[in-house]
């Protein structure tokens, strides 16, 4: 190596060490003002729910404010775009559902980012099955009646959390399984979801379970089915719609992202905080309790577990010939 190789040689490696040493000094004073948790879905549903219980646990660990900023519309991704936008100096944070990967495909001619390369993974957070939920004066009470009634009358309309979520993908799902005709209404998230469907709006919904879960036990929807591949323990007698219809599988999922390009360390520090929020025992019985299961993923399987997703999404929505307004 000569002389001028090794001196370039040298300033490559003076430059690497020092955004090591950098990185780890944001990471060491991170987070230094409020953090934007950017919830792209409307108030109380899951996505909701577990971000403010998340925020509340990184405020107690880190002394630091964590704001859940409910940014809804075009099925999570207005929030999404957000914080693909924001400075990547880890003060803006993407909670969002399994939602993402159904909206590589269905909005692949608008989408105006690349969520493989544009949002920075930390952690797969929690998995929740979707219930399938009647209201109590629907006269259905099981999978096999909510068909024969959708057949009969060929006007039940169906609630979903945002035209591309996962909720409005598993009711097209339920349509090319069943051949039964029927109308999906989209709202601005769970919670705007289930109350459609409280109120009457809707006669039935595939509802995160974060969102539903307090209502069936009131008796306000009636629960029928899991879309889960095998039984939810949270609830144990409700039948899998797998079980009816082989491949209905569909686990909403809740994972953090940052915008891409934060440091690493502060990466790492944010999914250790998300770890240990997990392993208390008050987030670990609230999510249990409503329905879903703690993760606690690496970033690398977190991108592993979303690409997985995309494709079977994308096989869903170009064999049904989905596509949105």
């Amino acid at each position: 190596m000569n002389l001028a190789s090794q001196i370039r040689f040298a300033g490559l490696m003076l430059s690497a060490v020092t955004l090591v040493v950098s990185g780890a000094a944001e990471a060491q004073s991170w987070p230094d003002k409020t953090v934007r948790i950017i919830v792209p879905f409307g108030p109380g549903g899951g996505t909701d729910i577990q971000g403010r219980l998340l925020g509340k646990k990184f405020y107690e660990s880190m002394g630091q404010t964590f704001v859940v900023d409910n940014r809804a519309g075009a099925a999570g991704l207005i929030g999404a775009e957000q914080v693909v936008k924001a400075s990547p100096d880890g003060h803006t944070v993407l909670f969002t559902t399994a939602s993402l990967s159904v909206n590589v495909t269905l909005y692949r001619k608008s989408l105006t980012f690349d969520p493989l390369k544009d949002l920075a993974p930390v952690s797969w957070i929690s998995s929740v099955p979707l219930v399938l939920v009647t209201h109590p004066s629907v006269p259905a009470k099981s999978v096999k009646d909510l068909i024969a009634l959708a057949k009969k009358t060929g006007k039940l309309n169906a609630g979903n959390n945002g035209a591309g979520t996962t909720s409005y993908l598993a009711v097209e799902m339920f349509k090319q399984a069943t051949g039964a005709s029927m109308v999906n209404v989209s709202y601005k998230g769970g919670g705007p979801a289930i109350i459609a469907l409280i109120s009457g709006e809707v006669d039935f919904e595939f509802a995160t379970a974060l969102a539903a879960k307090p209502h069936i036990d009131s008796g306000k929807v009636r629960a029928i089915a899991v879309t889960t591949a095998k039984t939810a323990r949270a609830y144990p007698n409700l039948p899998t719609m797998n079980s009816m219809y082989p491949g209905f599988d569909v686990d909403n999922w809740y994972a953090m992202f940052m915008p891409a390009g934060t440091p690493k360390p502060i990466v790492d520090k944010l999914h250790s905080e998300i770890l240990k929020a997990l392993k208390a025992s008050d987030v670990h019985e609230f999510i249990a309790k409503e329905g879903g299961e703690p993760v606690g993923s690496t970033p690398g399987e977190l991108t592993a577990m979303f690409r997985r997703e995309i494709a079977k999404y994308a096989k869903v929505i170009e064999a049904g010939q989905i596509a949105v307004q």
